[in-house]
């Protein structure tokens, strides 16, 4: 097909010129067109139409919201966007790890800035259709002085135009960016940001990114907070620092985030000890080498309540969203679910998770 012949392509181009090239291919509307499909979830009194989220990162500038959408994925999330426009690190900063299926990437936080994504999200929102969800992921500027009045500031600038505000404290590529996720610092943020709603006149939900490198009483202190200034979800998780077991040998080195397929076990470790912790306290949102159903089940099955990825976007092509939503209702119906929240953390273990997700993908969906 034409779409899986064009992601083929781009594998053939630098990491961020591929990218640059989806973006562009999505916002001027070449790209294959999927009916959503209906697998509602609620959280924060939003109704997400299906689980399975565009992670932010991909479309980082609000540039291709109506392509995104048009894949097939519940939910879009734009950023991270920054106060003011920022070049970000210097090139390269993307690099592919193929054997690996994964890519490393130091970005720091390029944006075109919080005034140019506003103007692009009220254009968008005049042709907004029912359902579709919109997050606004925000972070704060290289040079700022002071971090975390710029999540106001971005806030405070966005909120109109977001279903759900994400604040992300978590990319390794922004020089002490994750040392917000300390409790005092976390509190001091959440309430920062709340302070920007209840300026605008709003109330919508937060969503707060964490990384996967934290330690489980590090994280779970974080949720904690979370939890008492009732924050709606947590995103678990953003990239990692870790280097383990990578086959590798060309990129492995380089300063970043690492993606991917390696990320996927920490980060459904992660999840689980969250929400074994939580016991359905706050929202979890599931990231971090998403590229099958099988994948999306065992997050869901370890607590998981909103899925989203990236990086499979790239490696995968641009099926892969509606894939995934289509297997979910499969697997939800074969199983007897009423929805997928009945299979929401029926395991406590990853490789338990793991394992039935497997079947259930063996048992019931022949293409796998």
């Amino acid at each position: 097909m034409i779409w899986n012949s064009l992601a083929k392509f781009t594998k053939l181009l630098p990491g961020e010129a591929a990218h640059n090239l989806a973006v562009t291919c999505l916002s001027l509307g070449l790209h294959p067109r999927f009916t959503p499909i209906s697998l509602p979830v609620k959280i924060g009194g939003v109704t997400f139409p299906n689980p399975v989220g565009l992670a932010a990162g991909f479309d980082k500038n609000a540039s291709a919201i109506s392509g995104s959408f048009a894949l097939g994925f519940g939910s879009v999330e734009i950023g991270t966007v920054t106060p003011l426009p920022q070049p970000g690190n210097p090139k390269p900063r993307v690099f592919r790890l193929p054997e690996d299926d994964a890519f490393i990437n130091r970005y720091g936080f390029n944006s075109d800035g919080m005034q140019v994504v506003a103007s692009r999200l009220l254009k968008w929102h005049k042709n907004k259709k029912p359902g579709q969800i919109i997050g606004v992921n925000i972070g704060a500027n290289k040079i700022s002085d002071n971090k975390i009045n710029d999540y106001f500031i971005a806030c405070q600038q966005l909120a109109e135009f977001a279903d759900y505000i994400t604040i992300n404290i978590s990319s390794p590529n922004t020089a002490g960016l994750r040392d917000l996720q300390q409790s005092d610092s976390l509190k001091q943020i959440i309430k920062t940001v709340r302070s920007a709603f209840t300026k605008v006149g709003m109330e919508k939900p937060i969503f707060i990114k964490l990384a996967p490198d934290l330690t489980d009483a590090k994280l779970l202190a974080a949720i904690e907070v979370m939890i008492d200034e009732q924050v709606t979800g947590v995103i678990i998780s953003n990239t990692t620092l870790t280097r383990d077991n990578l086959k590798d040998k060309t990129n492995r080195t380089q300063v970043g985030g690492l993606s991917g397929a390696p990320l996927f076990k920490l980060s459904c470790e992660k999840l689980s000890h969250a929400y074994n912790f939580a016991g359905g306290r706050i929202a979890l949102i599931g990231v971090g080498g998403i590229s099958s159903v099988c994948d999306a089940y065992t997050k869901i099955l370890l607590g998981a309540d909103l899925v989203q990825l990236y990086s499979s976007l790239a490696l995968k092509g641009p099926y892969i969203a509606h894939q995934i939503n289509c297997d979910l209702a499969k697997l939800c119906a074969s199983e007897g679910f009423a929805n997928l929240q009945e299979a929401r953390g029926k395991f406590n273990s990853f490789d338990a998770a793991r394992q039935y997700a497997e079947y259930g993908v063996k048992t019931h969906l022949k293409h796998e």
